[in-house]
């Protein structure tokens, strides 16, 4: 298993279903980034696996092995290491510790009915991150090799992928500023590791809607700002308003933008808004990717799915509280949804906003938006439904 060649193990590469909109998303190796090569990975098996459990919550039960890719500006990047799953040994100065650069991403691997290994549309977060790390002055490197990478280590650690619909496992790359001083400064140093966790539902609650809670005084992200990357301080600096939201009774925070109090995310996710339009138009709306969006992946299979199915308008526009408020007064609104690779679609069924409770419509469950997009996604993120989004492992 772990002889095949470099040139062998991309044969993977290749989708399940030709077609034209997967050549946007077409792994191709950059020759102009001087990058780590997945050809030269190592491999140290631990020899030791751990004991699974059927029973665990989100992100807190870790497979046996563990991706690690370090760099320097001296020597460039090394030779990528899988080895076995254990703690990092980092400079107290450590400039990720003390300033925050660092970045991450998540992306899940699903076991289908036919018992096949399959990504979603991973080339999107490799994309996404590589602009992350753009952003935080950390090194480029070729979004394919590091793919390459990943995928040995699901092929690994393939047995902890769970058996169970709607169970994955959930792959978080992290990518940390390893600088070992106290200056603010673009690194000398960093550290790309991915680490593999089982995953269940994302939400601890039986409930099938959540319930938000909208409070201007907090702002997430800001133009000009880091809303468009996957950053850990985008989702630190959260906590105090999502403990805040609990106090009032509420799930998650929705998260409000400018003086006309612009509807951006809800929570870590996407927002999705199905109503009749100010123009008496049926339509699928969320916020545009202006800056102060992360571009999610989730979020952009939604979009062009309900674009291929041509049956409603589907629009990236600016949605404000008065908005729906209005939309919901006159009956306007059909149901409203957040959208993420952790917990994929959940329907949004209540807002606590400026001392109002607004009741969220959901349509009957057999013909509610929700249930037919969660339906499409999984059987393709399954295998049930042959597709060119996913990437055989």
């Amino acid at each position: 298993m772990f002889g095949v060649t470099a040139a062998q193990g991309r044969d993977w590469l290749r989708p399940e279903r030709s077609g034209s909109s997967y050549l946007s998303t077409t792994p191709m190796a950059d020759n102009s980034i001087s990058s780590f090569k997945a050809a030269d990975l190592v491999i140290q098996l631990s020899s030791t696996p751990k004991t699974k459990l059927d029973v665990f919550s989100f992100g807190t039960v870790f497979t046996d092995h563990m991706l690690t890719i370090e760099w320097s500006a001296a020597e460039g990047w090394q030779a990528p290491l899988i080895r076995p799953f254990g703690n990092l040994s980092l400079n107290p100065a450590c400039s990720s510790l003390h300033y925050g650069i660092q970045l991450f991403e998540g992306l899940k691997v699903y076991r289908g009915d036919d018992n096949r290994l399959r990504l979603f549309r991973p080339m999107l977060n490799m994309n996404r991150m590589a602009n992350s790390a753009k952003r935080a002055c950390l090194p480029a490197f070729d979004q394919s090799e590091l793919l390459e990478c990943i995928r040995r280590l699901v092929e690994i650690d393939q047995d902890w992928v769970p058996h169970s619909d709607p169970a994955s496992l959930y792959i978080r790359p992290t990518f940390i500023s390893t600088e070992p001083s106290l200056g603010v400064k673009k690194p000398s140093s960093a550290l790309l590791y991915v680490i593999l966790s089982q995953a269940g539902s994302y939400f601890n609650n039986e409930a099938k809607d959540i319930s938000l809670w909208a409070d201007p005084k907090y702002t997430r992200a800001w133009k000009g700002g880091t809303g468009d990357c996957k950053m850990g301080g985008n989702y630190g600096c959260a906590l105090f308003a999502q403990y805040e939201a609990v106090d009032y009774g509420c799930q998650q925070v929705l998260w409000l933008y400018g003086e006309d109090h612009q509807i951006t995310e809800a929570g870590t996710m996407n927002v999705f808004l199905h109503w009749i339009n100010e123009d008496g138009e049926e339509e699928l709306a969320t916020p545009p990717l202006d800056g102060i969006i992360l571009p999610g992946i989730t979020r952009q299979s939604i979009l062009d799915l309900t674009k291929k199915w041509g049956e409603f308008k589907v629009t990236e526009r600016y949605l404000t509280m008065s908005q729906l408020r209005s939309a919901l007064k006159q009956q306007r609104v059909k149901e409203m949804f957040g959208s993420g690779t952790a917990c994929m679609i959940c329907p949004i069924g209540s807002i606590i906003y400026q001392g109002e409770s607004l009741h969220i419509p959901c349509q009957d469950k057999n013909s509610q938006l929700t249930s037919q997009i969660a339906k499409e996604l999984t059987d393709i993120q399954y295998g049930r439904t042959p597709s060119d989004w996913t990437l055989l492992v």
